[in-house]
Formats: structure tokens, sequence, C-alpha cells
């Protein structure tokens, strides 16, 4: 497949930068001025251009809106305290894009066409990104099926598309979560690995289902007898058992988070132990009641780290242990931060350096 690397950059008559409150950006609001846009047609990739931020045309037989196709990944970069700006492990997420990609029956992007556009959009709108604490930006690249036809087909045409958000805080609280034993993300031979906009979708129902008894968030089980662990919500999950850092082993039906992969990494570090491992049902129920379990935490690029503060099983709520100083989580995040921010050296070469 063919990429050019040129990128041609219309800039926005006004920015509307100033109507937004930096000190209270929450998440998933506040997106910048500029967009990235790519067409693929005839097995090529056209070269993107940066243009502003604005709705996209479709035609409403548009094959991405009857069947699916379409496939997106959730990035960050940060303003480091020199100044500069960093994209967190850019080249893992291009891998994760394009293997999800693969899976939907999607054209690859090169590298090229990934990382300068990424590079290019973070430069035209690097004003929003402050130095305030807690905040990033946020980078959404996606993808979707846009040839006209309402036939069931794999699509010919795409259009690939990037926009960036000032962020901040996913969840401000720790989570009050129960454990599904009924409805399943994904199975074996599906699509659980990859982010895709079905897997999103489908989650919907039995999220609120669980909203609406109380809780925050849903901790998925696999569809074996066994009722083995999955994620949490939108996140990977990870338990402090033992003092072991304990995490379901990955699988085709669980995503492999580049935050989770990081995670485990600075465990190493902090001299902890790493247990990657199925987690059935009635395990994680007999380590909670026996006391065993000093944390549980999503983790994922737009939550980060997110505290579990109780876990329902079989309308039983567990209560946790609040996290400390001296807490996995609590340390491991702020290593994280550090590195990100190039407060302490990056020694495992996660960031791309833009200044």
């Amino acid at each position: 497949m063919k990429a050019t690397t040129e990128i041609k950059v219309l800039k926005i008559a006004k920015s509307r930068i100033h109507e937004v409150d930096f000190s209270n950006l929450g998440f998933g609001k506040e997106v910048t001025d500029h967009m990235v846009v790519a067409e693929y047609k005839n097995d090529s990739w056209g070269d993107a251009q940066i243009m502003p931020f604005s709705n996209i045309s479709m035609a409403p037989n548009a094959l991405a809106l009857h069947y699916g196709q379409t496939v997106f990944e959730g990035m960050k970069a940060f303003r480091m305290v020199d100044g500069r700006i960093s994209i967190f492990r850019l080249d893992d997420h291009f891998k994760r894009f394009n293997i999800s990609l693969r899976r939907m029956c999607m054209p690859e992007v090169s590298y090229e066409l990934f990382s300068n556009a990424l590079i290019e959009l973070i430069k035209t709108d690097e004003a929003w990104l402050k130095n305030i604490k807690g905040t990033s930006l946020y980078l959404r690249p996606f993808m979707i099926a846009t040839e006209e036809r309402f036939g069931v087909k794999v699509s010919e045409q795409y259009k690939f598309f990037i926009f960036a958000g000032a962020v901040g805080e996913y969840y401000s609280k720790p989570l009050k979560v129960k454990v599904e034993p009924n409805f399943t993300r994904a199975v074996k031979g599906g699509t659980g690995f990859a982010k895709c906009g079905g897997n999103y979708g489908g989650s919907f129902y039995p999220t609120r289902l669980a909203q609406q008894q109380g809780f925050d968030q849903i901790i998925w089980t696999d569809s074996t007898d066994e009722l083995n662990i999955e994620e949490s919500g939108t996140m990977n999950v990870m338990f402090v058992i033992d003092g072991v850092l304990t995490t379901p082993a990955l699988s085709e039906t669980i995503l492999s988070g580049i935050t989770r992969d990081s995670l485990l990494k600075l465990a190493s570090v902090l001299g902890y132990k790493i247990s990657e491992q199925k987690i059935s049902f009635t395990f994680l129920e007999s380590q909670l009641k026996k006391g065993n379990i000093s944390e549980a935490f999503g983790c994922g690029t737009a939550a980060v780290i997110s505290s579990i503060e109780s876990i329902n099983m079989q309308g039983i709520d567990y209560k946790l242990p609040a996290s400390t100083t001296n807490s996995f989580s609590k340390k491991a995040l702020e290593m994280l931060l550090k590195i990100r921010l190039g407060e302490i050296d990056d020694n495992f070469n996660w960031n791309t350096i833009i200044g």
C-alpha cells in the first residue's frame, strides 16, 4: 500500500480555545481546532490533510453505518516539565491499531502516515496542551468504511481520521463494581482483542443495568463455566493478591492494554512479583472472602489507573482497603507520570518527543 508523508495544513480562521476552562476539563468534551483526514481508494492511501475540526459528510448507505467496519485507538500526549511534548508509546498504539484493522478486514496504515499525521496535528494544536497537573491531550485515530453500498460486503473505500481533545481525569473517585456472571463482552473466535466499535456498543446494556443497581462499572467474565475474569468496563483489571500483582492473562477475548503492559513493566522495577493467569469467579470470590486482596483497580489510556473500592459478587459487597502512598497503584502511577512528563529518565523508550 502506498502512503505519502506530505501533510497539507488548512488552519481554522478563529480558534475556540479561549472558550475552554482548562482547570475543569472533565473527559471527552473539549476537542481541539483541527483534525487529520486521509482517504483510501483504488488500493492506496492518498495524502493526509489537516483541516478545521468539522462534521463528516457520509452517504446513508456508507458501509460503516450498516456493518460495523469501524476501528479506533486511544492515545495521549503530555506537556513535559521542559516545555516539550511527549506522545506516550506511539509505536505500540500503531501496532495495535493495525492489529484491529486486520481483524476487521480493513486496510492497514503505514507507520509514516500514522506517526507523521499525529505529530503534525499536535504541532498544529499544541496550544491546547497546557502545563496543568492532571491534564493531557487525548488522541483519537480512527477509521471508517465509506463505500456506498448496502449489500453485505467488505468496503473498498475508507477514511482515516485523527482528532484530539484536551482532557482531565476520567474517573474522579474510586469505583464500585459488580462482577457480571451473565453477560459476556467477547467470546473465543470473536473480536475481543480489537478496538472496534461493536465491542463497546454491545457492552452498554449490561453496564447500564449495573449502574441502575448503584454500581459504577462491571467486571466482565468469559463465556466458560469457570466465569474467568476478563476486563473491568472499558479497562483492563488488576489485583494485588498476597503482595503479588495479578491480572488476567491476555487472550483473544481481552484487549492488550498499553497501560496494562506499562504497569507490569513498572511492577518489576518497583520490586513486585507478577502473575498473569486465569482468575476464575470462585478464585476471586475466595480471595475476597479471605481478605487476601489489598488492591483492585482498572487501567487504561483514558482512566490511567482507577481504584476499585468494592466488588460485588453474588449480591455481596466486598470492601477493599483504601489506597495509601505505599499502595502499588499509587507508586506505579507516580512513576508513570514522571516518565511521561520527563521528570525521570525514560528507560523504556516509551516517549516520542516533539520539540
